[in-house]
């Protein structure tokens, strides 16, 4: 509530007017007509010493600070990435700050914005985290809305619904943020079956004339759509809805799982992430960007920063405690957007996450001849909590459903495993060599097995023989070659264990003393054949006379 800050925010509000006076004519009640910067009588403020806004008057680095009009010369090397725009267009309408080191005046860095409402935003909105960062959490939580402030009507799976179904959570920013079925009671709910009349639809209250107008531009709501272990960066990633307006949402719940090493680099649970989670949610790689950039904000600057998770054993930066911490932190900053911090190297993809595809429809709302009666009647509703008749602009109807229950799943597989690459090798072989399988096994086993066996039995043969050599050696006893008994396979000459084949049968030498057995020869005799005939046969006798 901007009402509620007022207190906390009013002389920084008062230095933001008077520049805007000063620089563009800005008055309230007044005529805008442009000033001098010479005109404006300041004392000097606090919040312009600490961060001084700047006019550019040429190319030359030569700038008007606005709370002492004095032009100088602007000191320091390291500039903006958006500072070539100082390089175009009218000098006289850019405008930026410049911070400094509070333990070294000369190094600087100079910030330039191509509009003055950037400008004004950005050194806006430094000042605000440094005086919120001063502030309890539990003195913020007071000064924002309520759950029965935000809410009007509330409707889920065709029941109502109130604030006991919504949990609250501490935005930095945003104050006060309410999320619908976060099962922190223990419940979840859950849709019967899709279509806008199934989902949750609610009125908000949109107070528009309670917003800062200098922190916030815009009107309307955001909101995201995470699960109840996802940690809602509803500044990076919300939906806005707008105000006078019903927005339909439609959704589509998509399930993704990524495989892990070796196929890709992303990470199961984020256990093997060096990065300590300040979270506490599931892993995810917003998650990880943010508490790494945390991490190294405390260890470079001494303090955290207002709108990250505050790490143990640290605290939030402020001027009075750290002087020099705006400029760190930007100097931090630029090093983390150019890559430069080494997050971007630590910090991996979650390998499972959770997609809701929206789809956004608005449709005016109230409509005119409805406008009257709703009007009145949710300004009845709403009581004593506050004392105006309600405004369409201050409302906004939102519907969030499911388009239908289909749950789509995404998964990776591998294209090649063990099996089917073994498969394509063999069939690879079949088409081109015709070999099969066991082909293969039997070329492996000759060329491999075989030739091993050969090899290992020499070693054997010839660790064998050393081994017979040096007992001989011991005993002093030199081999008989004349001994009987050292015949055949026992001969010395062969020192293969194997039986002895035809071929060294034939090289072994014979005994000198003792021939070897012989075989007798057959006795001929008994292969003399008797005749079965008594009388030869007339044509076979010879004829001895012609």
């Amino acid at each position: 509530r901007y009402s509620s800050m007022k207190d906390y925010l009013s002389e920084l509000d008062k230095e933001t007017k008077k520049a805007l006076e000063t620089f563009y004519g800005f008055s309230e009640g007044k005529s805008k007509v442009r000033r001098s910067v010479d005109e404006w009588n300041s004392t000097g403020s606090d919040f312009f010493k600490q961060i001084p806004l700047l006019k550019f008057e040429d190319f030359s680095k030569t700038a008007t600070e606005f709370h002492s009009g004095q032009k100088r010369k602007i000191e320091g090397s390291v500039f903006h990435k958006d500072s070539s725009i100082v390089n175009s267009g009218d000098s006289n309408d850019i405008i930026g700050f410049q911070l400094c080191d509070a333990n070294n005046s000369s190094e600087c860095a100079l910030y330039t914005f191509s509009s003055g409402v950037n400008a004004i935003q950005e050194w806006y909105k430094l000042h605000y985290m440094n005086i919120m960062a001063q502030i309890p959490l539990e003195t913020k939580e007071k000064l924002s809305y309520s759950a029965d402030d935000l809410l009007l009507t509330c409707f889920f799976d065709g029941l109502s619904c109130d604030k006991r179904h919504f949990t609250r959570f501490h935005h930095p920013l945003h104050g006060n943020c309410y999320t619908f079925n976060s099962g922190e009671n223990g419940t979840i709910l859950s849709t019967s079956t899709g279509g806008s009349e199934y989902g949750l639809q609610v009125v908000l209250y949109i107070d528009e004339a309670d917003y800062n107008p200098f922190l916030v531009t815009s009107t309307g709501a955001k909101i995201i759509v995470h699960d109840q272990d996802e940690y809602p960066f509803i500044e990076d990633i919300g939906t806005e809805i707008e105000t006078a307006a019903a927005t339909s949402i439609g959704m589509h719940f998509t399930r993704s799982r990524k495989l892990s090493k070796p196929y890709s680099d992303c990470t199961e649970t984020g256990a093997d992430i060096p990065v300590e989670n300040l979270y506490n949610k599931s892993y995810s790689l917003q998650i990880c960007l943010h508490s790494c950039f945390q991490k190294a904000m405390v260890d470079s600057c001494g303090c955290a920063q207002y709108a990250q998770p505050l790490p143990a054993g640290a605290e939030y930066c402020n001027y009075k405690k750290n002087p020099n911490w705006m400029y760190c932190y930007y100097r931090l900053h630029e090093k983390f957007v150019k890559e430069q911090l080494g997050c971007q190297q630590i910090c991996k993809d979650a390998c499972s996450f959770k997609e809701w595809a929206l789809t956004t429809s608005i449709a005016q709302w109230p409509s005119a001849v409805s406008e009257d009666w709703m009007l009145r009647v949710l300004s009845w509703d709403k009581g004593q909590k506050i004392n105006k008749k309600l405004n369409k602009t201050d409302l906004a109807n939102l519907m969030v459903f499911y388009k239908d229950l289909n749950e789509r799943f995404i998964s990776e597989n591998p294209a090649n495993t063990l099996v089917i690459l073994l498969s394509n090798f063999g069939g690879q072989l079949g088409l081109w060599m015709s070999c099969s399988v066991v082909c293969v096994i039997e070329i492996v086993e000759v060329f491999f097995i075989d030739s091993l066996s050969i090899v290992m039995r020499r070693q054997w043969q010839k660790a064998k023989k050393w081994w017979n050599d040096r007992k001989r050696d011991r005993s002093g006893k030199p081999p008989e070659a004349g001994d009987p008994e050292r015949q055949g396979h026992d001969n010395p000459v062969c020192i293969d264990e194997d039986l002895p084949t035809f071929n060294t049968a034939l090289r072994l030498p014979l005994p000198q003393d003792n021939p070897l057995p012989r075989t007798p020869p057959p006795n001929y005799s008994t292969l003399r054949l008797e005749t079965a005939f008594t009388e030869q046969l007339p044509d076979t006798l010879e004829v001895g006379q012609h």
